[in-house]
């Protein structure tokens, strides 16, 4: 699908957005910085560039800068060295600009447990200087884009884990901001939770015609996003589509255990040009599309009469991209060494 450029916008006293010329970048970045006292580097010379109407992951380890980084770009922490331009004001010369573009939602929210949905989303509305007409119209909005109209009575102690971040997820949007920054929004979450909490998201990009901007230490959600940064210690180390950062690898194989490996590597070398690779007990061959070869090479041994008694196609995962860039197997959990 393709989407509209995403323009710059604020907010008009009455809460309705005003759209600014386009911008090329809803976030850039060059050599961004953040070093704390003591000499603590957390953020170290990133360079990023999201475009407008990405849905884009910030993925890495607890430690890794993820949340310093979203902070600096938020203009709610200020930076050591370097340059960034959200929504097409800069963090260190517009902070009240880009505040007044950005939605944000951190890992830890406070909301109002005795309120109701409506009630919390009209409250933080007229904080944020819409009117009294355009706060409840914009709740309504944002309750229907939340998929939590029928819920809009309840009282917010009353709902479930899921319910409660669509909850904070549609307060970020109150003021019509035009990039979403989600901070671990899956965050305790059991796993149905956070796979509707990610369809909500893809629904809601396309509905607000915003940039998404989502940090997370899962490495399966980072698949739902168009391009993904991995950082460790306060350094990119990849970048790219997930497809592209796992296809740049070069490691799909098909694995086959057969009734004669010798002979399976034989007939596939003399039908396809293949290199089969002893594996002990099964043989590795290095393919590129290894899900599409797998049947082909599986009917190819039985037309010379060669069984497949087990046949797989590996492919390599953002957990191997992690490995390669760093030198150590991903551990989600474990802050960064």
């Amino acid at each position: 699908m393709t989407r509209r450029p995403s323009s710059t916008a604020d907010t008009a006293p009455d809460g309705r957005r005003q759209d600014l010329p386009a911008v090329p970048h809803a976030v850039h970045t060059r050599g961004l910085a953040k070093t704390y006292p003591g000499g603590q580097d957390a953020v170290r010379g990133v360079d990023l560039s999201v475009a407008a109407g990405e849905m884009f992951a910030f993925l890495g380890p607890n430690g890794a800068g993820k949340s310093t980084t979203v902070s600096l770009l938020c203009a709610l922490n200020r930076p050591s060295a370097g340059e960034a331009w959200v929504a097409g004001a800069n963090v260190r010369t517009q902070p009240h600009l880009v505040r007044r573009r950005v939605g944000v939602l951190f890992q830890h929210s406070a909301p109002e447990p005795d309120l109701t949905c409506a009630q919390s989303l009209h409250l933080h509305a007229r904080l944020h200087g819409l009117s009294r007409s355009r706060s409840r119209a914009r709740t309504t909005q944002v309750l229907s884009t939340a998929g939590l109209t029928e819920l809009r009575h309840a009282r917010v102690r009353t709902l479930s884990g899921g319910m409660r971040r669509r909850l904070d997820i549609a307060r970020a949007l109150l003021h019509a901001p035009r990039v979403l920054f989600l901070d671990e929004p899956t965050a305790g979450l059991d796993p149905p939770a956070r796979a509707r909490l990610w369809r909500h998201l893809r629904g809601l990009r396309e509905e607000e015609h915003i940039t998404v901007f989502v940090t997370t230490h899962y490495l399966e959600e980072a698949e739902y996003c168009d391009r993904v940064a991995i950082i460790d210690h306060g350094r990119i180390v990849a970048h790219g589509t997930p497809a592209d950062l796992k296809s740049a690898l070069g490691r799909e194989t098909v694995r086959l255990r057969t009734s004669d490996n010798r002979q399976a590597a034989t007939v596939l070398r003399t039908a396809h040009g293949l290199t089969a690779l002893d594996s002990g007990g099964e043989i590795t061959v290095p393919v590129a599309g290894s899900p599409a070869w797998l049947p082909r090479l599986c009917a190819t041994l039985g037309a010379h009469g060669v069984h497949t008694h087990e046949a797989a196609a590996t492919v390599p995962t953002l957990e191997d991209v992690f490995f390669h860039h760093t030198g150590r197997p991903y551990d989600p959990q474990s802050p960064t060494p």
